[in-house]
C-alpha cells in the first residue's frame, strides 16, 4: 500500500471546513440574495468561479437568489445598432427604442450567460425578470427619464415555488407596468425590492469596492441603520455608494435582516462572507 503523506494544504483545508460547520448550520435554509455586477461579471473566469460558488451554497442548503446588471453590455449594444441616448441631469433617458434593446440584453443575453455558468457547474438555475409571474410590478420613476420604473408590488410567489425544487432563480431587472410597459429597473434597487419581498436572511451587494469606508479611507466592518443616515448626510458616504446604501435602508426596512456590502473582486467573497468570521466587507444592520 502505498503511504501518502499528510500536506499541511490538505489540513488547512479540511480545518477550515471544520470552522465552517457553525456557519453551515446558521444559514441552512435560509434565503440569501445576490446583486451580480461589476468585476464578478468581467471575465469568464471570474463567472465561473462565482457560478461554482452560487451551486456550493445551494448545496449546503442556502436557497440563492441572483439579481444581476448589466450596463456595460447594454452600452456596447445601443452603440452598435446606433441607438443614441439622452441624459437628463447624468441619467439615461430610457426611450421605446432604448428598452427595448435593455430588455433583449439583459433578459436575454446577461440572463443566459449567467444561467450557464450556474448549470454548468453543476447547479439547476432558471432565468427570468421581474416580468415573469407578476414578480415586480412598477410605476414610472421619472416621466423625464422614459421607461425607468420602481417597484411597487412584489409577488415572491414563484421564488418560493423554485425553491421547493432546488432551483436557483437568476432575474434581470425589469419590471412589468400598470398598462403593459416593460420597465428599466436599477439593479441594485431591484435587488433591494426582492429581497424585502422575501424577507431574506442576508442582501449581498458585490461591488468594485471593498465596502463602506470612513472618513481616513478605513473600510468599515459592521453599521447600524442610524451610522449610514449620519455619514450620508455628512459626506462621508458620497458618489456611487450613496444608492447601495440606500438601497440597504430599504432592504432592512422591508425585513431583509442584514445587508452586506462587499468586494466582488475578492475571490470567493460571497463565501467568506457566509463562512468564515471575519466576514468579507460592511455588513449593514437595523439599529
Amino acid at each position: 500500500m502505498k503511504k501518502q503523506d499528510m500536506n499541511r494544504d490538505w489540513i488547512a483545508t479540511a480545518r477550515t471546513l471544520s470552522q465552517a460547520l457553525p456557519y453551515l448550520q446558521r444559514y441552512s435554509g435560509a434565503i440569501v440574495v445576490i446583486k451580480l455586477g461589476g468585476h464578478a461579471m468581467g471575465s469568464d473566469e471570474a463567472m465561473e468561479e462565482f457560478a461554482r460558488d452560487v451551486v456550493l451554497m445551494r448545496q449546503v442548503g442556502v436557497n440563492p437568489v441572483i439579481v444581476h446588471g448589466g450596463g456595460p453590455m447594454i452600452n456596447a449594444m445601443l452603440e452598435r445598432l446606433d441607438i443614441k441616448s439622452d441624459f437628463v441631469n447624468g441619467k439615461r433617458v430610457t426611450d421605446a427604442a432604448t428598452v427595448e434593446v435593455v430588455e433583449m440584453v439583459l433578459s436575454g443575453i446577461v440572463n443566459k450567460r449567467i444561467v450557464q455558468a450556474i448549470n454548468g457547474q453543476g447547479g439547476k438555475a432558471v432565468g427570468l425578470s421581474g416580468k415573469d409571474a407578476n414578480l415586480m410590478i412598477c410605476d414610472q420613476t421619472n416621466p423625464d427619464l422614459g421607461f425607468v420604473g420602481t417597484p411597487s408590488e412584489m409577488d415572491p410567489d414563484v421564488l418560493h415555488e423554485l425553491f421547493a425544487h432546488d432551483t436557483i432563480p437568476v432575474i434581470a431587472p425589469l419590471g412589468a407596468g400598470r398598462d403593459g410597459e416593460t420597465f428599466n429597473v436599477n439593479g441594485d434597487t431591484a435587488a433591494g425590492a426582492i429581497a424585502a419581498a422575501l424577507n431574506a436572511d442576508r442582501l449581498l451587494l458585490l461591488t468594485d469596492v471593498a465596502g463602506v469606508k470612513d472618513k481616513t479611507g478605513d473600510v468599515i466592518t459592521e453599521l447600524k441603520a442610524q451610522q449610514i443616515r449620519d455619514l450620508i448626510e455628512d459626506g462621508t458616504i458620497a458618489g456611487g455608494m450613496i444608492p447601495k446604501t440606500e438601497t440597504a435602508l430599504y432592504a432592512i426596512d422591508g425585513g431583509v435582516r442584514a445587508v452586506v456590502i462587499l468586494d466582488g473582486r475578492a475571490p470567493h467573497a460571497c463565501l467568506l462572507e457566509l463562512y468564515t468570521e471575519h466576514g468579507a466587507g460592511s455588513l449593514i444592520r437595523a439599529d
